[in-house]
């Protein structure tokens, strides 16, 4: 065969800087975005507050709702909430025990509860379950698991008799969870993790790949001129990888943390209703406050060659961090158009009314990835007439009814806990005939699952609450 040159037409994706910087500022909540604007401010004189730049600027429009209404109008229905300020405190003090699902997810997030929701929206078998719970809790908080397989195959005894092959393979479905990197059990696995998402062509990937197989402590030492010269590579190339391998998160756990007892949360999203249609848009706090500062872009033209260098430099950098705050924007009001439309019922009734509804399912409706949409939803709230609830309470897993629908797991604890408002405080109902009564209208639930529901409740069993009544 005879070489020859042949061109080809096709697309692919690069992992670029830009690309990197926009999915970064994707999973950022409301208070790290502001302190990430702040401190982008600060380093770069081309960015200024749209407050004190001038009026003409490259920031982006205020994104609005499906009806080009960028905020709720005054005339808007707000519900038994109209008044309320925008900021909204979580803390005990806020919620009783018989909050809302909703309101103890806005109260308790961790990492463990972050992964252990993914879990449960999964379509793995009861036994798989089990054997994830079981990882999960083993997992740390910086998102690494130390604690050897065969140690967590000895908790799960005598239940369940699982060998180290079935508990990695369940680990290596963890290890695809958000945050990117989980369930690593050291850091050039935790860096592979992070790695193996982008795509083949991604400059450097292929040789960060092989250097994170490598004693990564010995890097540092020998610099990029020692590894090009033990692989005899090209050191531009070598300094490709290094600089790949750096922009990874050598702590993924750390990205989610649990939200302080005494805080203020501001919402992502408004959800209000108005002339009976659900309408959305991004909360004012979500709208970009940065401009170019045109003062200093005048100053390019006229500055010398390597003042006007450092300008430029800094320039590109204000449009790209300005292009990734628009695209964040338009992806978290197209996940939430999508949960709105999804949810109403849970809008207009509470939790009883939720439905089952999973990351895939958003993610194929709205054409992008599982990943971006966990992003899109992590520590992000929206403002309802309900009150402010992170956007993971409209993500709930479900079983299948009687009637041939589903029910999800969020309705059938809301219908438990009404079954118990209701009871005779003198003879409570036991969790058999929770089970009962839920099967009689439609929803087959096991003795065990409403204990299980009733527990994670906080509801003490029918003879704790005989004597309470």
């Amino acid at each position: 065969m005879k070489p020859r040159l042949q061109a080809s037409l096709g697309q692919h994706l690069v992992m670029t800087p830009q690309l990197r910087q926009a999915i970064r500022l994707l999973q950022l909540s409301a208070v790290e975005l502001e302190a990430e604007l702040v401190e982008a401010v600060e380093s770069n004189p081309l960015l200024d507050w749209t407050e004190t730049a001038i009026a003409t600027s490259d920031a982006p429009a205020p994104a609005a709702d499906g009806n080009g209404a960028a905020e709720p109008p005054p005339e808007a229905d707000w519900g038994p909430n109209d008044g309320e300020p925008w900021y909204e405190r979580i803390g005990p003090s806020d919620h009783d025990d018989d909050g809302s699902l909703a309101d103890q997810v806005a109260e308790h997030e961790s990492l463990h509860d972050h992964l252990l929701w993914q879990l449960h929206l999964g379509h793995l078998s009861p036994r798989d379950r089990q054997i994830g719970v079981a990882l999960i809790e083993a997992i740390e908080d910086d998102g690494y698991l130390r604690e050897p397989l065969d140690a967590i195959a000895e908790t799960l005894t005598p239940e369940i008799d699982a060998g180290e092959d079935e508990i990695l393979t369940v680990l290596h479905q963890i290890q695809r969870f958000d945050p990117v990197g989980v369930g690593a059990r050291d850091l050039g696995e935790c860096l592979r993790l992070q790695l193996e998402p982008l795509p083949d062509d991604t400059p450097g990937k292929a040789l960060a790949a092989r250097l994170a197989g490598t004693p990564l402590e010995r890097l540092p030492r020998i610099g990029v001129a020692g590894v090009a010269s033990e692989l005899k590579l090209d050191a531009c190339e070598v300094e490709t990888a290094v600089q790949l391998l750096r922009s990874l998160d050598p702590r993924p756990g750390a990205q989610i943390g649990p939200i302080s007892h005494d805080t203020y949360v501001a919402p992502d999203v408004v959800i209000w209703r108005q002339h009976g249609l659900w309408r959305v848009a991004l909360a004012d706090s979500m709208r970009p406050r940065v401009a170019i500062h045109r003062g200093y872009e005048g100053m390019i033209r006229h500055a010398s060659a390597s003042d006007a260098s450092y300008l430029r430099g800094h320039l590109q950098e204000a449009r790209w961090l300005l292009k990734s705050l628009e695209a964040r924007g338009e992806t978290l009001l197209k996940v939430a158009r999508c949960l709105l439309q999804q949810q109403a019922g849970f809008l207009e009734f509470g939790d009883s009314a939720l439905r089952p509804l999973t990351l895939r399912e958003v993610a194929a409706e709205i054409g992008l990835h599982e990943s971006t949409v966990s992003r899109a939803i992590a520590r992000k709230f929206a403002r309802t007439p309900r009150g402010t609830v992170p956007l993971r309470a409209f993500f709930a897993s479900g079983i299948d009814t009687g009637s041939g629908g589903e029910a999800s797991s969020t309705a059938i604890q809301a219908m438990i806990r009404q079954l118990i408002d209701a009871e005779n405080p003198r003879k409570p109902l036991s969790d058999a005939r929770l089970a009962e009564t839920l099967k009689a209208t439609g929803v087959p639930v096991a003795r065990r699952t409403v204990a299980k529901y009733r527990e994670a409740m906080s509801i003490p069993s029918s003879q704790d609450r005989v004597r309470m009544g």
